[in-house]
C-alpha cells in the first residue's frame, strides 16, 4: 500500500521572507495536524507572499534541511526546513525526524532559487473513515475500502473523541464495528498507521 491509497488531500510546506526573514506559523495558518487536510486560506498578514504547498515522498535529504521531494504527478520539488519549520510526524518533533521514504504535506512560501521554505510540514500524515473490525491490547485491525489496516495505539499520543465530544485517553468506548475517522502517521516500513485520534460518531 503506497501513501497514495489513503485520503490525501493538498499538504502545506514553509515560510520565507527575502530569504532571511521566516514568516510566523500563524501567518500562513494553523500547524496542527488538522491544518495539513483544511482548505488553504489567505495569509493573515498582508506582507506575507501565498503560500506554496507541496506533496509528495522524499527521495533525498541534502545538508538534513533540503528534502527532494517526489510529487504525486511526476513533478520533483525542494523543501528547505529551517529552525522555525513545525514538523508533525504522530506528534511535533525535531526535522531530523524526517526521512528518506516518507510521505508529507508541506506549506511555505517560495524562495528565488525555487524551493519552498518550510512553515509546516506534516509527515506521513493520514486522515481515513474506517470500520474498527478488531481490537487488541495495542492495536486496532480498521477496515479500508476492500481491505485492513493496522492501527497502533500509543499511550502517550492516542486520542478519542466520542459523538463530538472532548479528546480523551480513555478507548474503552471504541467498540468492533463502528464506523470511525483515524487520523495519523502512516508507517512506510510496514503499512501501519500509528494513530492520534478516533473520531467515533462524527
Amino acid at each position: 500500500m503506497t501513501a497514495k491509497d489513503f485520503d490525501r488531500r493538498r499538504f502545506l510546506s514553509a515560510a520565507a521572507l527575502g530569504g532571511a526573514t521566516i514568516v510566523g506559523a500563524t501567518a500562513l495558518g494553523g500547524v496542527d495536524p488538522d491544518a495539513a487536510f483544511a482548505a488553504p486560506s489567505p495569509p493573515l498578514d498582508p506582507a506575507v507572499p501565498a503560500s506554496s504547498f507541496v506533496e509528495g515522498r522524499v527521495s533525498a535529504i541534502d545538508d538534513g534541511t533540503l528534502l527532494r521531494v517526489a510529487g504525486s504527478h511526476g513533478e520533483r520539488t525542494s523543501v528547505r526546513l529551517t529552525n522555525a519549520t513545525s514538523v508533525w510526524k504522530l506528534h511535533p518533533v525535531r526535522p531530523d525526524a524526517v526521512e528518506v521514504g516518507d510521505g508529507l504535506y508541506a506549506r511555505g512560501v517560495e524562495m528565488p532559487d525555487g524551493s519552498i521554505a518550510a512553515d509546516a510540514v506534516w509527515v506521513n500524515i493520514v486522515n481515513i473513515d474506517v470500520v474498527i473490525r478488531g481490537i487488541g491490547r495495542d492495536r486496532l485491525v480498521l477496515g479500508h475500502h476492500s481491505g485492513e489496516l493496522i492501527g497502533r495505539l500509543s499511550r502517550e499520543h492516542t486520542t478519542a473523541s466520542y459523538a463530538g465530544g472532548a479528546l480523551t485517553q480513555d478507548l474503552s468506548r471504541v467498540r468492533i464495528g463502528q464506523h470511525a475517522l483515524v487520523l495519523g502517521a502512516w508507517r512506510p516500513g510496514d503499512g501501519a498507521i500509528d494513530l492520534a485520534r478516533i473520531t467515533v460518531g462524527h
